[in-house]
């Protein structure tokens, strides 16, 4: 077995209690006693993130995005000085650091900052001397140290940018399932695990709701050609390889169905049909730095239009507080929100050479009662907007007509 260095990512539910992070530690030690360098990248405890938006909202609703940071950035300083006790217990050298001690610079997007460069020298410093490096995951700093974290699924991002900067030989991410699946296994127990997938297929799929892998980690990855390896904390089989190109066989159309539930959909009725009307309101978005999805406008004969568009369920509240003072502005009509609703999707590399695939899908939802609100394409995705109520009886429906079952 050669000598490797190789960057770990675990994150919060393989390190959601005590049994856990021991766990862990004697997994990293495992490796460590082959003789490769390690560096481990963690989240933070299990629910740990979602607890403290709770308590910040609990004590303000609209935080500030810097003191946002400044408190979620806590959860992932837990996790190394935990998970390094646990392998100094094993009699194993480690050391952990934050994002601020490594030096991973970021811009000054608070909450979804990206990384800007990352300082290896103290890395590399602590690896010759045989340690084992834990990183804090999902977050930076400024080059004014200021805090900042790099989005929802941030840990990921911070493994892909090390083992690119560190021309590591491996990035392993590791959940609390066996790698990437067809669909989620616990809306459809039929899912198969994937063995190997495109970075374009993983990117699709995370970013239309598969919550495995963070999609600007994707991006990232595809970007320096890391392979990534997705696999279980929880038990030693080979997990699922994020790579450039997958040889498959023809006949594999569709390689996965994802579904997303933390979607709301925003209409703005009766807009004025003339040039730089929808201008105005996608600026207005963009400037509050919110995210814009599907976008659909539908022609009337009285010159005026409605448009449509998705946005994340997070960012409603402002999305709604935004768009009624830019539709007072233009002299809309009023403004509506629907968050009952799902987004699903099929993707597949072998969509392109195939015809009809849309059409199946189609049929498939309406054979199952759901009606379609908005559609979207790429060149490898299909995705319906639909109600939440059909939502997963369509998904198995899917998964089992394009053949993806076990």
């Amino acid at each position: 077995m050669s000598h490797k260095l190789i960057v770990q990512k675990f994150g919060g539910s393989s390190l959601a209690n005590v049994e856990r992070i021991q766990n862990v530690a004697k997994r990293v030690a495992g490796y460590k006693k082959n003789g490769h360098d390690l560096v481990v990248v963690v989240s933070a405890l299990g629910d740990t993130t979602d607890e403290l938006i709770e308590l910040a909202n609990k004590i303000n609703t609209e935080p500030s995005e810097r003191e946002m940071d400044m408190l979620l950035s806590t959860g992932e300083q837990i996790s190394v000085a935990l998970l390094a006790m646990a392998l100094h217990k094993l009699k194993v050298e480690a050391i952990s650091f934050t994002g601020l001690q490594i030096g991973i610079i970021t811009d000054t997007s608070h909450t979804r900052a990206r990384i800007l460069k990352v300082n290896t020298e103290k890395i590399k410093e602590e690896l010759q001397k045989g340690k084992i490096v834990i990183v804090a995951g999902f977050q930076g700093v400024t080059p004014n140290q200021d805090i900042t974290t790099l989005g929802r699924g941030g840990s990921d991002l911070t493994a892909v940018a090390l083992a690119k900067e560190l021309k590591a030989d491996e990035c392993e991410i590791y959940t609390d399932v066996e790698g990437i699946f067809t669909t989620d296994p616990r809306i459809e127990p039929k899912a198969r695990k994937i063995n190997a997938i495109t970075y374009d297929e993983m990117l699709e799929m995370a970013s239309l709701g598969a919550q495995v892998m963070q999609a600007r980690s994707i991006e990232v990855a595809k970007k320096f050609d890391v392979p990534i390896h997705v696999r279980s904390s929880f038990s030693q089989k080979p997990g699922t390889m994020i790579i450039r190109e997958v040889k498959r066989m023809e006949e594999v159309v569709v390689s996965g169905v994802t579904l997303n539930k933390n979607e709301a959909k925003i209409t703005v009725c009766d807009v004025p049909d003339k040039p730089g009307v929808a201008a105005r309101i996608f600026n207005e978005l963009s400037g509050a730095g919110i995210n814009v999805d599907m976008i659909v406008q539908n022609v009337s004969h009285t010159r005026k239009t409605d448009i449509s568009f998705t946005i994340s369920k997070a960012e409603s509240v402002k999305t709604l507080k935004t768009v009624k003072k830019v539709a007072a502005k233009i002299g809309t009509g009023e403004v509506l929100m629907d968050d009952d609703i799902a987004r699903l999707s099929i993707v597949g590399v072998g969509m392109k050479s195939h015809p009809g695939v849309a059409g199946t899908m189609f049929k498939v939802l309406a054979e199952n009662k759901a009606n379609i609100e908005m559609i979207s394409t790429s060149d490898i995705s299909i995705s319906c907007i639909i109600k939440k109520k059909f939502a997963e009886t369509a998904l198995r429906a899917l998964h089992g007509k394009f053949g993806l079952a076990k």
